[in-house]
């Protein structure tokens, strides 16, 4: 069953939230961290992209820019932007956004952050549906090591559970701790302080009746924060379990709330093909059918969407090119690899090719179209996203995601509440 408890978060002012808070380290360059911290002295990305510390060029992974990530965390204590709550308590998270998977209609989703037990990563209880890199492993837990805090949270989906969803209505119908719209993405962001002794007994309670939670985002946080805490439980020779080292900080919302965009391809060459000889060999796996010069989504699994000369055209998997009895093969990002990427354009490993690059949903099929007809690329696939239901079912299986599966949206804002590990 999944342990959770409540802690005492380090957060800032209400007044100063909107200058403290950032997006996520991983959805930006250094670049744009740079840019987007400008002038402000008070940006999150002082802690979370500490290169932009230093003159550009620098490399994120200099030793010295770690040390001037926990140098601006004392800093941002020291000078008051961000403190430290004197109870142990959970919070709840608020996103509201109007995204086209959701036909466009603004849409809540309502996250509680809490302590999530490191052990429940290593026993599987926490249940992953990705690969982590063990470069990118090294380079969060060096970030955790050195400011001994989870400065931002991962991203979990729990199933649903009618106790919590009415507790969260209850905190809902109340004024928020903070409540801001977010430069660039336009989403709105709440926070609600759970401070009620009944209340934080209720969410432990319920928690640890679900026999899993999943990782949504954040694979390689958590696998950073669950080695940084067996590390320090390793070298504590008085360890006994009850440490804060112990958890880390997850942002656990409803599976039933959560929006998975699709995660699509643009190509730079059709592997010497011509176009007709490329849409040839599509036809023998495929039903194709020209959609014409109008942006064209696909509307059901197992069907693509393909850009290509000015052209959009819908891709359907013909019966027998996939099992409905293979939790992976069955999904269409291993089909569209497996039949496209693989057999006919050559692309095999879709981590390291240079021939491949990624679009969030997000974007829009408009971006897709861009990036083709500046010639930047030759050719786009649009993916009909992942379900939930599919993530979970494969993660229960201990199976993994191909890579490139998966775009969640709205992403987490940093910088809202920080767990310290002492």
């Amino acid at each position: 069953m999944a342990i959770v408890k409540p802690f005492k978060g380090v957060r800032p002012p209400k007044s100063l939230v909107e200058e403290v808070e950032s997006r996520p380290y991983d959805v930006l360059d250094s670049e744009e961290a740079r840019a987007e911290a400008a002038g402000n002295e008070k940006s999150l990305y002082h802690i979370i992209k500490p290169e932009i510390n230093f003159p550009e060029g620098t490399s994120e992974y200099d030793p010295r820019v770690y040390d001037s990530a926990a140098e601006q965390f004392k800093k941002f204590q020291s000078e008051g932007w961000l403190v430290q709550d004197e109870k142990e308590q959970y919070y709840i998270y608020a996103q509201t956004s109007c995204l086209p998977a959701n036909g466009n209609k603004v849409k809540t989703q309502y996250g509680i952050v809490v302590g999530a037990y490191s052990g429940d990563y290593q026993n599987g209880v926490i249940k992953k549906h990705e690969l982590t890199r063990a470069d990118k492993e090294e380079d969060r837990m060096k970030h955790v090591r050195v400011n001994d805090a989870n400065i931002e949270p991962v991203f979990f989906a729990y199933p649903d559970d009618d106790v919590l969803l009415a507790l969260i209505d209850k905190y809902s119908k109340t004024e928020p701790e903070y409540d801001f719209v977010a430069p660039i993405d336009g989403f709105r962001h709440q926070l609600w302080v759970i401070s009620d002794d009944k209340d934080i007994e209720t969410v432990t309670t319920q928690f640890a009746k679900m026999p899993a939670l999943y990782i949504a985002d954040g694979h390689h946080r958590s696998a950073a924060a669950a080695l940084v805490g067996a590390e320090k439980a390793k070298q504590n020779p008085n360890h006994k379990g009850d440490e804060e080292y112990n958890y880390f900080m997850a942002v656990c919302f409803p599976a039933s709330q959560l929006t998975i965009l699709d995660y699509n391809r643009v190509i730079k060459d059709l592997n010497g093909l011509t176009s007709e000889q490329f849409l040839a060999k599509l036809s023998v796996n495929f039903v194709v059918e020209g959609k014409g010069s109008e942006e064209y989504r696909a509307k059901e699994l197992h069907e693509f969407s393909l850009y290509l000369d000015g052209e959009w055209y819908s891709l359907k998997a013909k019966p027998g090119t996939y099992d409905d009895n293979d939790p992976i093969g069955v999904l269409d990002v291993s089909i569209s690899s497996r039949l496209i990427l693989d057999e006919i354009l050559g692309i095999k490993d879709l981590r390291r090719d240079k021939r491949i690059d990624f679009v969030g949903g997000l974007r829009g099929l408009g971006e897709l179209k861009r990036r083709v007809d500046s010639g930047e690329m030759r050719t786009a696939l649009a993916l009909y996203p992942v379900t939930m239901e599919q993530i979970m079912s494969i993660a229960d299986s201990g199976n993994i995601m191909p890579p490139k599966a998966t775009w969640f949206e709205p992403k987490l804002r940093s910088g809202l509440v920080i767990h310290k590990l002492s």
